[in-house]
């Protein structure tokens, strides 16, 4: 979603930002950009999170993803 808001291939995020936004862990946001780094979804480095494979971030994601971001477009028409 920040992607898709962003506009941009890669924007500033911290790990730090992760947790508090998700209610996790600092070692399940490493684990899970890891994971997502070596399916060659994201790179991850210092803050800096450029989405390699958009397409394949979504179908990774659970299905809520489309309707969060059909909700969202609605409510910006």
């Amino acid at each position: 979603m920040t992607h898709h808001r962003a506009g941009d291939g890669a924007f500033p995020i911290t790990q730090e930002f992760l947790v508090q936004m998700l209610g996790v862990s600092r070692p399940s946001v490493a684990l899970s950009a890891g994971a997502l780094q070596k399916e060659g979804l994201i790179r991850y480095h210092r803050g800096e999170m450029p989405i390699v494979d958009r397409r394949g971030l979504e179908r990774r994601a659970c299905e809520c993803y489309a309707v969060d971001r059909e909700y969202l477009r609605r409510l910006q028409d």
